[in-house]
């Protein structure tokens, strides 16, 4: 298996709408994949789409543990993670071609709708916009479909952070990038800047919940 090169804003992969996969049990997806998922530990990020390794295919990976999903905000989108790398639960299968499972999602030629109108501001990273995190708004609540490695379909409904980062990896699939969904383009900086000079989702809301001087 082998680490990746990720993309970088600018990079005409990044703006193409990518293609289907006809065959989600081909031998050649379950390749990349495998190098999806190094490539995505190696830089220490929450999920990773195929454009981003310059392979303009329908595929996203992504891990979210427990002690994410718990946190009220969560971290950015495909920030930089601190979790421990994501464990092989595959029965003991040294041999499985598959990727591990367990926290781990693999989603071949999703498609995801809203669930309701309800949105919430979040903040982001990404791994194709190093060094930077924004704060984008998404809906709460989505549902997703999309193909597994066997081939079978999967669906669900995702929430909070889980539902950020499902929309934040499928938009890479459109060639959207998260700042291009960004409302508030003063609330997107380097990441040693806004540790030195936070911004808390709260101070923002609020703003957004005071009239502007157009409407006073």
């Amino acid at each position: 298996m082998a680490i990746l090169k990720i993309a970088r804003w600018g990079n005409p992969t990044l703006r193409t709408p990518a293609q289907p996969v006809a065959d989600a049990t081909a031998t050649a997806i379950h390749a990349l994949v495998h190098d999806m998922v190094e490539t995505m530990a190696d830089a220490g990020g929450v999920g990773l789409a195929a454009p981003q390794v310059h392979v303009p295919l329908r595929i996203v990976v992504f891990h979210l543990s427990p002690e994410r999903l718990a946190a009220e905000d969560g971290p950015p989108a495909e920030s930089p993670a601190e979790d421990p790398p994501v464990e092989n639960e595959n029965d003991g299968d040294d041999d499985s071609d598959d990727p591990p499972v367990g926290s781990l999602h693999v989603f071949i030629n999703p498609v995801i709708t809203p669930e309701g109108e309800e949105e919430a501001l979040g903040w982001e990273g990404c791994l194709s916009v190093p060094d930077m995190r924004g704060v984008v708004p998404r809906f709460t609540r989505v549902r997703y479909t999309a193909l597994g490695l066997d081939g079978k379909p999967i669906e669900g409904v995702a929430e909070g952070f889980h539902a950020r980062v499902i929309q934040h990896e499928c938009d890479h699939l459109d060639g959207i990038l998260y700042p291009m969904r960004m409302t508030d383009l003063q609330l997107l900086g380097f990441n040693d800047e806004l540790g030195r000079h936070p911004i808390g989702l709260s101070d923002v809301e609020n703003q957004d919940d005071e009239p502007s001087e157009a409407t006073k």
